[in-house]
């Protein structure tokens, strides 16, 4: 979890969140990517690619929000930028991969340390415990000049301006973006791309913020009669598969986040052989089915759910027909996107739907309408999540 633009420990509560905010972050997406994708890139090519020639392998540390951030690149790591990339949590890196990890030649190993905050104690710890092993490790974080920042080698800054307390929505895209450039960058750097290529791929990056835009118009529409529908479930799923399988992950954090509903996210096929049988049959459902080598496997898995009962919600194309058949809600994604940058789209849907099961359940984010006594206090992460 991480959290933002709250009080520090022991100073005056502050009010329940108002899950409306969420909105407001949703419709400032695409006027991030326009701002932040070449400020962000200069920092990318300026400071943090002197040793990367030699870069075999990535690891990317987080967690919460950072953790499916470093599930929805992995793919973009491995095609642009020729590199085995694991993305894996903190506790996991610190206690079981470092101290059984064979020795590796040293700087050929990239970690990437992934914290809005810059004081998540784990990622920290991930980051010394990296460069202490050898590997050249670079923090993503919003925060300059924090613990994590003096842990590592370097830095890419994904700060946002006029930020504010709410789930976290545009730093998880801050991250995203951030990530996916260094991928860019790697490659460029490791001779998998060249100039052109690379230039071309930012290029694309940068125009999705029309894409983005537009999604983000519909889902505010679309998000809110499905959300009221299913506000009654005890229980949802988030089913993904690729770089959605990190979006499911995300999608799922919001909506446990958001509307104190308990959710799940899953692979597609992963869900096939374990939550296909759990009840309640009518379950609801949300399949992330961006276009890519898993599409017509969600398609599959939606056909096969909606057979057992399951109110499947499909985030698809807006031209999409195949995964519609089998829902009973659809929330439409614009324009076309490579599989590697469709995290930056497909997540889009998350805050609006998260948002109206919380307004419609009368809830307010992180259970701070239900605790006795102050409201909790807020860690700096950009925003809450």
């Amino acid at each position: 979890m991480s959290v933002g633009n709250g009080p520090a420990a022991g100073s005056q509560a502050l009010p329940p969140l108002d899950p409306r905010v969420m909105l407001r972050q949703v419709a400032a997406l695409a006027e991030d990517l326009r701002e932040q994708t070449g400020p962000f890139d200069e920092q990318v090519r300026s400071r943090l690619s002197a040793q990367w020639a030699a870069v075999d392998s990535v690891t990317i540390v987080g967690d919460g929000d950072s953790y499916h951030a470093a599930c929805a690149v992995q793919m973009a790591f491995a095609s642009l930028a020729g590199v085995d990339c694991r993305p894996v949590s903190a506790l996991r890196f610190v206690d079981y991969d470092l101290p059984f990890a064979d020795c590796r030649p040293p700087r050929t190993e990239l970690t990437l340390a992934v914290s809005a905050s810059g004081r998540t104690p784990l990622v920290v710890r991930s980051a010394e415990r990296a460069r202490e092993a050898g590997a050249t490790t670079v923090a993503v974080t919003a925060t300059s000049g924090s613990a994590l920042t003096a842990a590592s080698d370097g830095a890419l800054l994904v700060t946002l301006p006029r930020t504010e307390r709410s789930p976290g929505v545009r730093s998880y895209q801050a991250s995203l973006l951030g990530l996916l450039l260094i991928a860019i960058r790697l490659g460029e750097a490791r001779k998998r791309l060249t100039r052109q290529e690379a230039d071309a791929l930012r290029g694309e990056l940068a125009a999705l913020a029309g894409p983005v835009e537009a999604t983000a118009e519909a889902a505010r529409e679309r998000c809110r009669e499905p959300a009221e529908r299913i506000a009654g479930a005890p229980v949802l799923t988030v089913v993904g598969s690729g770089p959605s399988y990190g979006t499911a992950l995300f999608g799922a954090a919001k909506v446990i986040e958001t509307s104190g509903i308990f959710a799940t996210g899953q692979d597609l096929e992963e869900w096939c052989h374990v939550e296909r049988f759990a009840r309640p049959a009518d379950m609801p459902m949300v399949v992330v089915a961006a276009p890519g080598r898993s599409y017509r496997h969600a398609v599959e898995v939606a056909a096969k759910a909606a057979a057992l009962g399951r109110r499947v919600i499909a985030v698809a194309p807006e031209d999409d027909t195949a995964l519609a058949r089998h829902s009973c809600a659809a929330l439409p994604v614009t324009g076309r996107v490579r599989e590697e940058y469709s995290p930056l789209l497909y997540h889009v849907f998350a805050a609006p739907f998260s948002c109206y099961l919380a307004q419609h359940l009368g809830r307010a984010p992180f259970l701070a309408d239900r605790r006795p006594g102050p409201s909790p206090t807020f860690r700096h992460d950009g925003e809450t999540s």
